[in-house]
């Protein structure tokens, strides 16, 4: 990767609402063109680290009572300390962040405007929920007319719109991409201080006056914070500090983080702390940042090789596609077991540890050739029509978001899908054209 360039790229500075262009002060990259491999694979390893956790967590088996579909992994008396290592959707919003405000930055070079860039993001987003939401809805209809048990089907739906809470609040990201990314450059530090002293307020306000739902404020203030960092990133600070203050950074957010947990202000199981995510994951990101930083030449070095570079490009160009339908095909599996004669471990039993390295090859099988049929959803572009203002796309996000809120109360039924597939499209309208 190049090193930071100390060129500025000076352009008119506009205010968000309405702008038909947002600028930073700064432009750190230089050409604002870079990206990094490190990065890429980061975002890769995540989403497969995702994968695989999701498989282990589901546990199909029969019961006293008939069929039962679990969260395999609730009640692990080891799960929680081993959240510590496996919770890293900080990590990759971090990605997120840097990937986000590197492409926002070309396209201001290009002359792209916010409602463009949101404009890009909807579609890619949205367009393969609007697939998946629409095929699993019609397959839950399908299963209760032909006289599936409903509290299977609703316990199918349920499970599979679980892992969609992402792309709520990843939509709710995007569209302050181009607002953050001006906070960044005008007041680098005073932004990320500010969202942080927000964070410790809302979890304050949660503890203190006892409003657990106030804690769901957290919502944006932690994840904004977490993509303010991968701002940090992309601009090469992190490169700029020295080794041994990024030590220190990150083993002072873990120690402060024991001490939290240590004095009940927050949950030892770091999954705990995403809903409603909680400063605990803000202090895990810091020191995940650092970490990563301290190894991004090495695992550039390594994912330069021609054979890790394909492997991080098929997956981050399917990205959406992977992460979507990773628990349907997952759901489907547990449900086949169901009426298949085989035997059924006790989840979490000695037999079902032994079966899961079976059950991973089982997943990615089916999952591979539905991602390739299906990719080509992610593959989208704009119609040419009218610019995009930033007003209208701040009102098709907040379609989106509301459309996947709507799974997430119930989980997903014909009734629901219906009204997000409409919701989804009422916020793209004719904006995209599949790319053949």
């Amino acid at each position: 990767m190049k090193s930071d360039a100390s060129a500025k790229v000076h352009r008119p500075v506009e205010t968000v609402p309405g702008a038909a262009r947002i600028s930073s002060s700064r432009d750190p990259r230089g050409s604002g063109t870079a990206r990094d491999v490190s990065v890429d694979f980061i975002r890769s390893f995540c989403l497969v680290v995702v994968v695989a956790l999701h498989a282990l967590m589901v546990g199909v088996s029969i019961g006293p009572e008939g069929p039962v579909l679990e969260n395999a992994l609730d009640g692990n008396p080891g799960f929680a300390s081993l959240s510590w290592l496996v919770q890293i959707m900080p990590l990759f919003f971090i990605a997120g962040g840097f990937s986000s405000i590197t492409q926002w930055r070309r396209m201001q070079l290009r002359g792209g405007t916010a409602g463009d860039y949101i404009r890009l993001r909807l579609l890619r987003l949205l367009v393969p929920a609007v697939v998946l939401v629409a095929v699993v809805g019609a397959a839950l209809l399908g299963m209760g007319v032909s006289g599936v048990p409903a509290e299977i089907v609703g316990t199918a739906g349920y499970r599979i719109s679980q892992p969609l809470w992402f792309l709520a609040v990843y939509l709710g990201c995007s569209v302050l991409v181009p607002l953050m990314a001006f906070a960044h450059g005008k007041a680098r530090i005073r932004s990320l201080v500010g969202l942080g002293l927000a964070i410790a307020a809302v979890d304050s306000g949660r503890m203190l006056l006892e409003l657990p739902a106030f804690g769901y404020a957290n919502l944006v203030f932690v994840w904004i914070f977490i993509q303010q960092l991968g701002f940090w990133l992309a601009d090469g600070s992190m490169g700029r500090m020295f080794s041994a203050a990024r030590k220190w950074a990150a083993g002072l957010s873990l120690m402060l983080m024991m001490y939290l947990f240590a004095s009940g202000w927050y949950a030892g199981d770091m999954f705990s702390n995403l809903n409603p995510p909680t400063g605990a994951l803000a202090l895990l990101a810091i020191a995940q940042l650092m970490i990563f930083s301290l190894a991004q030449k090495r695992i550039r070095w390594w994912a330069e090789n021609p054979r890790a570079r394909y492997l991080i490009e098929v997956v981050g160009s399917k990205a959406m596609t992977i992460y979507l339908w990773h628990m349907p095909v997952m759901v489907g599996l547990a449900g086949l077991l169901l009426v298949v004669p085989v035997h059924l471990p006790v989840p979490g039993s000695a037999d079902w540890w032994l079966g899961r390295p079976l059950w991973l090859l089982a997943v990615a099988c089916l999952l591979l050739p539905l991602v390739r049929a299906l990719g080509r959803f992610e593959q989208v572009k704009a119609a040419s029509r009218p610019a995009f203002t930033y007003p209208r796309a701040v009102l098709s996000t907040v379609s989106g978001v509301v459309g996947v809120v709507v799974l997430l109360v119930d989980g997903i039924t014909p009734v629901t899908a219906a009204a997000s597939v409409f919701l989804f499209c009422f916020a793209l309208r004719g904006q995209l054209l599949l790319r053949k």
